[in-house]
Parts: C-alpha cells; sequence; structure tokens
C-alpha cells in the first residue's frame, strides 16, 4: 500500500476538520475538546522557531564572516521588501476602488465582536515611533529577546555573535560546532513535529469552523472573495513576474513548498513553517547565509499578504460607512501603512493592530473593525499563505541577485 505524503495527510486533516466543525457548529464542547490538541502543536513550533533561528543565523554568518558582505545583503533584502510591499498596498488599494467590496453592506445585518485586546495593542504600537522600531532591534538583553519571540533584536544579536565566532579564528571553531549541532538536533525535531501536523490542522480548522460557521462569511461574502480574489491575482500576477525576472518559476516554488502552504493556510500561523521554509529554500539553491537571513527578516518587514489586504480592509470600512476617500486620503494611507505594518510580526493579531493603528490617523472609525472581526480568521489563513509565499520568494531573488543560487543543489 503507498504512503501518503505528509501534504496529502494535512489535507485530509484539513477536510476532516471542516466536517467534524461544520456537524458541531455552535457547540462550545467540541473545541473544549479539540483547543488544546490545535494549541499543543503551535505551541511546540514556537518552542523550536527561536532556537533553530538563532543557530542557523550564527553558523551561516561565521561561515561567511565579511561584513561588507552581510551589509549588501542586508541592504538589498530591506529594499525588496519596501518594493514588494509597496506593491501589495497599491495593488490592495486599487482591488477596494474597482471591486468596492463595502458599498451596500448593510451593518445591521452584522455581528460586532470585541476587539479590547486589539485596541490596547494598537495604543502600545502606536506610542511608538518609527525610530523606537528601529531603536529596539538593538537588544539591551539578548535572553529577554529571546524570551519576548522579539524577531529583529534575535536576529541583530545573532549577526553579531557570528561575525564574532568568525573574527577569533580557531578559537571560535568549537562554539560554532556547538550552534552547528544546534541547529541539526533542531532540525531533527521539527520533522518529528511535523509528524503532528495533521492532527493540528484537524482541531485547528475544527475549531473555527464549529465557532464561526459557513453561515458567518454569507454577510461579508463580498469581502472575502475580493479579499481573496485579490491575493490570487498578487500572487500569480505580481509574484509570478518578480519569479520570471530573476528566471525561477513561481509554480514550481509552489510545488516545492506545497506541504507549507496548505499548513500555513490551516494554521492561520507564518511560524509553524519557518523551520521547514528556511530548510527547503537552501536545499532549492539559496545559500544557507541568504536563507537564514532573508526568510526569519521577512516575518517582520516583508508580509504581502497582511498589508494588501490591511489596505483593502481600511476602505471596505470607510466604503461600509459611506466614506468617499479622495486619491490624497489613499496615498496617506498608503504611507501610514507603509510605516505601522513594519517590525510587529510578534504582535497577536498583526494585521488587526495595524489597521488599529492606521484608521484613526486618515480619518475611518475604527469601530468598523468589529464588523469583521468575527470572520478574520478565514482571512488570516488566506493571508498567511500570502506572506509564506512572499518570504521564500524573497530568499531565492536576494539569492539570484547575488549570483549565490545553486539549483543544481537539489535532490
Amino acid at each position: 500500500m503507498k504512503k501518503i505524503s505528509l501534504a496529502g495527510q494535512i489535507l485530509i486533516g484539513l477536510v476532516l476538520g471542516i466536517i467534524v466543525g461544520a456537524i458541531f457548529y455552535g457547540s462550545p464542547t467540541i473545541a473544549s475538546y479539540l483547543q488544546p490538541i490545535g494549541d499543543i502543536f503551535l505551541r511546540l513550533i514556537k518552542m523550536i522557531v527561536v532556537p533553530i533561528i538563532v543557530a542557523s543565523v550564527i553558523v551561516a554568518v561565521a561561515g561567511v564572516g565579511d561584513i561588507k558582505q552581510l551589509g549588501k545583503i542586508g541592504g538589498k533584502t530591506i529594499l525588496y521588501f519596501e518594493i514588494v510591499t509597496t506593491i501589495a498596498i497599491i495593488v490592495g488599494i486599487i482591488a477596494a476602488n474597482v471591486l468596492q467590496p463595502g458599498v451596500g453592506v448593510n451593518m445591521g445585518e452584522l455581528n460586532q465582536t470585541d476587539i479590547g485586546t486589539y485596541v490596547d495593542t494598537a495604543e502600545a504600537k502606536e506610542s511608538e515611533s518609527f525610530i523606537d522600531t528601529i531603536v529596539n532591534i538593538v537588544p539591551t538583553n539578548p535572553i529577554a529577546a529571546v524570551a519576548q519571540g522579539d524577531m529583529l533584536a534575535i536576529i541583530f544579536f545573532s549577526l553579531a555573535f557570528g561575525l564574532g565566532i568568525n573574527a577569533i579564528g580557531e578559537r571560535g571553531k568549537p562554539v560554532l560546532a556547538f550552534f552547528q549541532g544546534t541547529a541539526d538536533a533542531m532540525f531533527y525535531v521539527t520533522n518529528q513535529i511535523m509528524k503532528f501536523a495533521p492532527f493540528g490542522v484537524f482541531a485547528l480548522i475544527g475549531v473555527t469552523v464549529a465557532k464561526f460557521g459557513l453561515a458567518s462569511l454569507i454577510p461579508l461574502g463580498k469581502l472575502v472573495i475580493s479579499v481573496y480574489g485579490t491575493m490570487i491575482f498578487f500572487v500569480i500576477v505580481v509574484l509570478g513576474i518578480i519569479a520570471k525576472l530573476v528566471g525561477y518559476s513561481l509554480f514550481k516554488l509552489i510545488k516545492l513548498i506545497k506541504e507549507e502552504l496548505i499548513l500555513a493556510f490551516s494554521t492561520a500561523s507564518s511560524e509553524a513553517v519557518l523551520p521547514k521554509i528556511m530548510e527547503k529554500v537552501e536545499k532549492a539553491g539559496c545559500p544557507k547565509h541568504i536563507a537564514s537571513f532573508v526568510i526569519p527578516t521577512g516575518y517582520s518587514f516583508n508580509l504581502d499578504g497582511s498589508t494588501l489586504y490591511q489596505a483593502l480592509a481600511a476602505i471596505f470600512i470607510a466604503q461600509m460607512y459611506g466614506i468617499d476617500m479622495s486619491i490624497a486620503d489613499q496615498l496617506s494611507l498608503m504611507l501610514v501603512l507603509m510605516v505601522t505594518s513594519k517590525g510587529i510580526a510578534g504582535v497577536p493579531g498583526v494585521s488587526f493592530v495595524v489597521l488599529l493603528a492606521t484608521l484613526g490617523t486618515v480619518g475611518i472609525p475604527i469601530e468598523g473593525l468589529a464588523f469583521i472581526a468575527g470572520i478574520d480568521r478565514i482571512l488570516d489563513m488566506g493571508r498567511t499563505v500570502v506572506n509564506v509565499i512572499g518570504n521564500s520568494l524573497a530568499a531565492i531573488v536576494i539569492s539570484k541577485w547575488e549570483g549565490n543560487f545553486k539549483p543544481e543543489k537539489v535532490s
């Protein structure tokens, strides 16, 4: 009997989860059984993410050791991220103007969801300027940064540590061997945890469907279709053109990471696939030092799906309230989103937090978010897939840009 692949197992878990969720729609009992399974899976993934990033970045940087080369890669990476996320915002704004998903929506038919926790987080974000975000990349306490999961601070410390190991030569070899062993061990642990993925997916999707049901999508159906349609367009057209420009096939990339995309969609968690994405783009031909730097950094600076959604959702809420946004207002929205969407990957409900921090500054009522909070999980699943594809492609683009992509490494 032919063994079912991991992608097949995850897909089966997804379908069974939808069926079980639909059967037990509205029952709080099913969530009490399934939620712990899903939470355990996500906690297992979060447990390994930081050790893998620290060890991988240190090993990769110590192997290169050229601060000028690393600075060049860093500069190109940030420039690429800024260009692509700006395109994503523009695509979201254009789609909202063309499709007009908020026009004709009857707010009386919609359920409002409590968004108090997001408001608190957004207020904390608003009190932090862009300069503060840059300053906070440098950690005062690396152990605290690890404990808080502050990705940018963790990467900065790991870069500095890797350069230090390289600079001390022979004396650094035992330390380098330790981190190489740590990376290898944690990738082994990742592969074992992935065997649990179908059960985690089954539980998480089952809870989502049981809680919201499919009927909750009907009043906001136009928004859901608009968001998913625009994201599909962005992936196939925008990311497809970028891939073609660097001489790589987007569909080849999607095929390479199909298991991770199903997992990301089911869990609505980019973190759930970060270790495997780093491993797969490296096998595809990206050098370790580029894969280890670009992908974790992209989790803070290159959230294409999230920025596209934020632009579309902001104009959706304006349309819902009958607010006519001029071109100047929409340009202002674009500029604000370019700043607010950076550097807060570790914040729960990141897209919601960014929207809350943005809407008030462009004159859109933040109360409108309470109407779409109920379906945010459904939209988050799609956003996560786009974010994962965008970051995987980014590693290939930077490798190609550096003339350091070796596809013959594919096994």
